[in-house]
């Protein structure tokens, strides 16, 4: 009798515990995971000249996980290029390159700033101007994209098809 009725009393105390506060902060998240997926695979590199700014790029990898033995897909990005007074030219042009693992872009499309691409993205500010960057597929599951710019110098982004701390470290 003594154990059914503690074993009543914790049920009930455990089910008192769950709260509407609790229910609300999951559905919260679970709204929220595809921003935080992409915010994974967002890297961010600025160029500087005497400690100011000048350039900042930061891309998010498109890449989902597939588990086909032969994925061929391109590897796609999308990239946000701030230049200090647009001096420094646009993706790809003006003294800029962009490549992923030494090979340059197959496609470079400017986005508006309304496109909704855009709206899913974690990291979006209203003074850079955004791209779809497709490159040619890549086997590595280790990529770099690298941007140089004559005026600025270069700067590098490292993204993974896999989680990075899965990576060997050599």
């Amino acid at each position: 009798m003594v154990r059914s009725s503690l074993s009543f009393i914790a049920i009930a105390l455990l089910l008192g515990c769950t709260s509407k506060q609790e229910t609300e902060l999951i559905q919260g998240y679970s709204e929220k995971v595809t921003y935080h997926k992409q915010l994974q695979k967002t890297e961010k590199t600025q160029l500087y000249q005497d400690n100011v700014t000048k350039v900042m790029l930061t891309a998010t990898y498109l890449y989902t996980p597939n588990f086909e033995n032969h994925d061929t897909r391109d590897e796609v990005f999308i990239v946000g290029l701030y230049s200090e007074g647009q001096t420094a030219g646009a993706l790809n042009s003006d003294g800029n390159t962009l490549t992923l693992n030494g090979k340059i872009a197959k496609s470079v499309k400017a986005l508006s700033p309304e496109d909704e691409r855009l709206k899913a993205l974690s990291f979006v500010t209203p003074w850079s101007n955004y791209y779809l960057v497709t490159f040619p597929h890549e086997s590595s599951k280790k990529i770099t994209l690298l941007f140089e710019s004559t005026l600025y110098g270069k700067g590098e982004l490292h993204f993974a098809k896999v989680a990075k701390y899965v990576l060997d470290k050599s």
